[in-house]
């Protein structure tokens, strides 16, 4: 069975290191630094990771996030390519392809796309596939409880799936799975996209989601 997961998490060490510790990322106020810092913290801090989500405990996270960027750079790049600890949630068995596959994508593009100058890569068909099937829960959670306007999604092969508010215009986003992902996450600005709809109703949509 393919661990998209690892084969992420690998590019994305690879492309921090690449890096360096003081480059952009998508991720706005983020330094990759603070990228790897946060990527260390999700999966070794539970106790901070909460915070993430949750933003009564964000002053928690942010201070032992905070902590952990002051470490040596590769000491974090280390502890993110050995994997969760053995009493980490994302130890137990699926936890780390189920919650991390899109996330490790998501910012590995966060440090390939910050840069003026980028091209799209291929994603393996497998890993693409993995995404669009995340893409529908995914799309309710970030895109579909922000828009105003109904969101079809759609791959360039046809298949495409729909949320936000019911008998709101429709506006039409299609592109391959990674950057339909990319898109609901808020990276639509780096995306490459085709974007159709009312004019009105497309205004109101880049007004929550960034688009191309």
């Amino acid at each position: 069975m393919s661990n998209h997961a690892l084969a992420e998490r690998h590019r994305l060490a690879e492309l921090l290191a690449a890096a360096g510790p003081d480059a952009p990322t998508l991720c706005a106020g983020w330094s990759t630094r603070d990228l790897a810092a946060h990527l260390v913290v999700r999966e070794r801090r539970p106790d901070a990771a909460a915070g993430i989500r949750v933003g009564a405990l964000a002053g928690h996270t942010h201070r032992v996030q905070s902590g952990y960027a002051e470490r040596p750079y590769e000491e974090l790049l280390r502890l993110f390519r050995s994997g969760p600890p053995m009493l980490s949630p994302f130890a137990l068995p699926g936890a780390d392809e189920a919650a991390n596959t899109v996330e490790y994508f998501v910012h590995a593009e966060d440090v390939r796309r910050a840069g003026e100058e980028w091209t799209p890569q291929p994603v393996p068909p497998g890993r693409a596939d993995a995404l669009w099937r995340r893409l529908p829960l995914l799309a309710r959670m970030e895109a579909g409880r922000r828009s105003p306007v109904r969101l079809e999604l759609a791959r360039p092969d046809g298949q495409s799936l729909t949320v936000g508010p019911a008998g709101a215009p429709v506006v039409r986003i299609t592109g391959e799975p990674a950057e339909l992902v990319l898109f609901v996450y808020g990276r639509g600005e780096r995306a490459e996209l085709a974007v159709d709809g009312p004019p009105d109703a497309v205004t109101a949509l880049r007004h929550v989601l960034p688009l191309p």
